[in-house]
This record gives structure tokens, sequence and C-alpha cells, in this order.
């Protein structure tokens, strides 16, 4: 299963490209005409908590309903809203007409041909896209990458993913279910070079189940083990560390060595969408200047455009040129290909 090309991954060299110049570019700003004009109901299959919040404040009613759009949210989890879209896949109309996924998951739903290819003249904000964000079938919203989460009281400051993965911390290190895919590919990574070399990151992950790392169901469940400091040290977002921080958790962020594994979230267009012209008009609201600003606000993830952030903003959720060039992409061709072999493994023998 081991392989160590990288084809349908973000290169690190166009990532850079569009990100390093990012202060610099100008925006272009298109008119509120630009959305579609068809209004009606948009149904927008995404995840629950501070996501559906943050949509509905910064895109939902600010943007799509005074364009006459109403906007109903589905919320669900990402497994459980791509599996509805494969059982619908076969009806003329489905009950979605655009899914929020993660990266990886967004790959997946184009190769087994259940989105639509996007017509970019229907998407005028996607002219800012950074040139590296720009995808055949969907539109990145967001983006972080995983870094090093430590306690300053119980641990000197790691400074790279193998001083985290490494078997010598037991039951001090923590790490998430959910993010089963960024584990594999962080420990292959570290013991083979490759986020695709995943013999090797098993046997790796195998010897921190046994030395007794902590495995929780939810990005909730791993903030509290920190809060608690049943866990001294684990991988998550670099988002996701500045929301904590702000809630008072004792966590230090640190970008690894090896260079991060990025995360990007986005929105697909399913092929049987009821409302296709609105589920494009929400792909550009999306891009809103004032929309990637207000999610990079209050969400602390960097956003996928041109679009100039305070300088106190940029520091604070973005990252260096250095380590943006440094980033370690997903396979996503590989992932999506053997996805049930490692949720197989995973659950089975890691988890067991």
């Amino acid at each position: 299963m081991t392989r160590q090309t990288n084809r349908f991954s973000i290169s690190r060299r166009s990532f850079l490209a569009g990100t390093a110049g990012v202060a610099a570019s100008s925006l272009i700003l298109p008119s509120r005409s630009a959305f579609a004009q068809g209004g009606g109901r948009v149904v927008v299959g995404t995840w629950g908590g501070d996501y559906a919040r943050l949509l509905t404040e910064n895109i939902d009613r600010p943007l799509m309903e005074p364009a006459g759009y109403q906007i109903i949210q589905d919320q669900a989890g990402d497994p459980e809203r791509r599996a509805k879209m494969l059982a619908e896949r076969r009806l003329p109309r489905g009950s979605v007409d655009t899914n929020g996924l993660q990266d990886g998951s967004m790959y997946q739903v184009f190769s087994q041909g259940l989105v639509e290819e996007l017509d970019f003249d229907k998407i005028p904000n996607a002219a800012n896209l950074l040139p590296n964000m720009r995808l055949a079938y969907g539109i990145p919203q967001i983006f972080s990458g995983m870094v090093l989460l430590y306690n300053p009281d119980k641990m000197d400051a790691p400074a790279a993913y193998a001083d985290l993965f490494n078997p010598d911390l037991g039951s001090r290190l923590g790490i998430i279910d959910i993010q089963y895919r960024h584990n594999i590919a962080v420990a292959s990574l570290i013991a083979g070079g490759s986020v695709t070399a995943v013999d090797e990151g098993k046997a790796l992950l195998m010897e921190l189940r046994q030395a007794g790392v902590r495995v929780y169901p939810t990005n909730e469940a791993f903030a509290q083990a920190f809060q608690t400091e049943e866990i001294d040290a684990g991988p998550m977002w670099k988002a996701r560390a500045l929301q904590w921080q702000d809630a008072g958790i004792n966590v230090q962020a640190v970008v690894p060595s090896e260079g991060m594994v990025p995360y990007v979230s986005g929105f697909v267009i399913p092929k049987n969408a009821p409302n296709p012209d609105g589920a494009y008009a929400y792909l550009n609201a999306l891009l809103d200047p004032a929309a990637q600003i207000g999610f990079a606000e209050n969400m602390g993830y960097a956003g996928t455009t041109n679009v100039e952030l305070p300088a106190e903003l940029q520091a604070r959720v973005g990252f260096t040129p250095e380590e943006v060039e440094a980033m370690n992409p997903m396979d996503f061709e590989f992932f999506s290909e053997n996805d049930l072999d490692l949720k197989t493994w995973w659950d089975q023998e890691f988890i067991g």
C-alpha cells in the first residue's frame, strides 16, 4: 500500500506562490448583481456547532437572505453526509444543494461521480482564489495546518511531529479518532518519509497504542482532556489551538519541523442539487471578502482568497512563506482509494 507520489495534492510550490503575496494582492470586488438571481430555498450540508453558526452569521444572513434566498442547514458529520449523497445519486433531485466537506472528502465524492465540475463563470469571487486553491470540483473556503499542541507547564516545547508521536510520552499523548486519515498521514511521514508510507505509519501508531496513547472521539473531548490536564500533548489544527487559547485552555502551538499536514474545508455541488443556481450563489458568497475575514476572526482559519487581512489577524491565523513551502499535503487520490481499508484497520486493529 505504500506509495511515495502525491499527484492530486496541493503542491508546495503553488501553495507558496499563492500565499506569499497575499498582503500585496489587489482585491477584485464583484457587485451584488454577481450573485445568482433566482433566489429560493438553498439546502446547505454542514457540520453543526461553531461552523454552522458562523455560516449563519457571515454568509446566510448578511449575504444570502438579502439576495432572496432561504437557507436551510442540513447538519451532520462529513461521513454521514457523503453516505447520503451516495444513497441519493440516482434520484433526479437530491435533498442538498451544496455540501461542506473536508478536502479529502471533496475529492472522494468527485471521484465517485457525485458532484458537478464547477462553472467558474457562475462564481465571480473565484477570481480571488489563491492559485493552489482552485479546484475543478469544489470551492475551498478555509485552511489551516496540523501543529504540535502542548501544555507549557507540563513539558518543554516539541519541535517535530516525531517529538509527539513518541512512545515515551505514553498516556500523556492524545489524538482524535475522527482525524484518522491525518493521524495516519503524520505517522507515515515520521516513519516512512511520506504521507502515503502507511505501512510504516501503521507500525508507529501501534507502538503508540501499546504505550498508552489516549484516543478521543471528538475535537471537543480532546480539548477537555487538555483542560483537565489528562494529556500534555497532541496534534491539532492551528485554528483550533487559537480557539482553545481564547477559551482559557493552557496550550501552546508549534509548527513541526517536518512540515505541516494541511487541512482544507470547502463546498461541492451535487449533480442532482434541487437549486443549482442557489448553490452557485452560496459558493460565491463563501468567497466574499467580508465572509473570509469573518471566519478568520472568529474561527481562526486562514482564508483561501487574496483578501488582505489586518496585519495582527494575519500573524495570528496565517503562516510564514517558509512554513507554507514546507507543508506536506495529503494525497487525495491515494487516501480516497484506500479509505475503506485504512478506516477498517483504524477501527478494528488500532482502536480495537
